[in-house]
């Protein structure tokens, strides 16, 4: 099978595709100074350009890894999280706190689609 990639560096890239599934690395919002919802929406809006990209959306979300600066932000950002999910669609999920690699993001979401 073939693989294609999205804005690819020496690093990493931002999406593969393998077959009919999309991987997503892992997206932080662009200004670190917002609070929890304002990056998780900066976060999420991230999410579905790199899924259009690949040619899917969020109704088709398998796993989404999430990464808090501050697990006590759980609810906020589940505030925002939740209008945005497609309903009845919902991936499987893990949130967990973390040290992220810039002191001031507050959120990392990674996750994997279908096409």
């Amino acid at each position: 099978m073939a693989l294609e990639r999205y804005e690819t560096n020496p690093r990493m890239s931002r999406v593969v595709v393998h077959g009919d599934t999309v991987y997503l690395s892992g997206f932080v919002a662009d200004d670190p100074k917002l609070s929890i919802q304002d990056q998780t929406r900066q976060v999420l809006g991230k999410i579905d350009q790199h899924l259009a990209m690949a040619k899917t959306d969020k109704s088709r979300l398998l796993t989404a890894q999430i990464w808090l600066a501050d697990i006590t932000m759980w609810a906020d950002m589940n505030t925002i999280w939740d209008a945005w999910v497609a309903p009845g669609q919902t991936p499987a999920r893990a949130t967990v706190q973390a040290k992220l690699a810039g002191p001031t993001h507050l959120i990392e979401i990674m996750a994997v689609a279908a096409r």
